[in-house]
């Protein structure tokens, strides 16, 4: 029986996210193409004699109060899903910066659901995982099996990819963050058409295409949210100004990623940029990988 394990949680971006109308229960209907990449936090679980304890490193992270914290969540909705006390301490060390549009939140609940069921033997299989984390957030759900996936509906019926063809993004994201409820809000006010960044990137991930891929990325919320942080519009300006071949903006922001096919141009584009984040990732192809004595390997949920 294990007593605690270690999981790494994958930041995502989206290549590709189209608003396309508001529900009646408040939601919006939207078409994304999310991608996991190799930027992540941290989260260790070890098994307790009772209840549930939350240490963040490093402190001053930004998570909030603890009943709001994604991973508290996620460990409450698991144990009403399995009907264990599942008593446990939890470290997570934060590496993805908050109001970036880069799910960091979504990635330690998934982590969480994922580490929890592997660390008491529960048998839940992905998509069980998958509906408790939707209780949590619509990207938990991604971020549970990760990889490259179309999201529909509200991002919570997924279909899963092709890889992306090898290149680097470098992700810059500016001290400001953003809202996301308040950009959505100021996007239902505005009027324009949707970009159709959506059906570019898939022809482009089908093709194997990296050149297709960065030229085919958008945002639709993106003009939303300059409007309110203009450094988004900068960073954008400035990674296109260092050679990316394509440059679009995460989530609702407030960070942006451009595209490299070669990592001397991504790290040389890094040291370059101003912002107050930035950092050279790389697709992967898991959400969530548990370390085994210095390995990785996928901690796979029961079928």
């Amino acid at each position: 029986m294990m007593e605690a394990i270690r999981l790494r949680a994958f930041a995502k971006i989206n290549y590709a996210l189209e608003v396309l109308s508001l529900r009646p229960d408040g939601y919006h209907e939207i078409s994304t193409v999310l991608q996991s990449i190799s930027l992540a936090d941290e989260v260790e679980i070890e098994r307790a004699e009772r209840g549930f304890e939350l240490v963040v490193e490093p402190e001053g992270a930004g998570i909030g109060p603890l009943e709001e914290n994604t991973v508290y969540k996620a460990w409450t909705w698991l144990r009403e899903a399995s009907g264990e006390e599942l008593p446990v301490r939890v470290k997570l060390r934060k590496q993805v910066p908050a109001g970036a549009g880069l799910g960091g939140g979504s990635a330690d609940a998934a982590a969480m659901l994922v580490g929890l069921n592997g660390l008491f033997g529960l048998g839940f299989g992905d998509a069980e995982l998958r509906e408790v984390g939707l209780r949590v957030g619509v990207d938990v759900a991604f971020c549970v099996g990760g990889g490259t996936a179309l999201g529909e509906g509200i991002g919570e019926v997924l279909s899963l990819l092709p890889a992306p063809p090898p290149h680097y993004l470098v992700i810059a994201k500016p001290a400001v963050g953003a809202e996301t409820a308040r950009i959505y809000r100021a996007y239902d006010e505005r009027s324009g058409d949707s970009l159709s960044s959506v059906d570019p990137v898939v022809d482009a991930l089908r093709a194997g295409d990296a050149g297709a891929l960065a030229r085919g990325v958008g945002n639709d919320l993106a003009l939303v949210t300059e409007s309110f942080v203009p450094e988004v519009r900068e960073l954008r300006e400035e990674l296109l100004g260092a050679g990316a071949l394509g440059v679009a903006m995460s989530g609702s922001g407030t960070a942006v990623y451009g595209i490299f096919t070669m990592e001397a141009e991504a790290r040389a584009a890094e040291k370059r940029s101003r912002a107050s984040f930035v950092a050279v990732c790389e697709p992967v192809a898991r959400g969530v990988t548990a370390g085994v004595r210095g390995s990785e390997r996928r901690l796979a949920a029961k079928s």
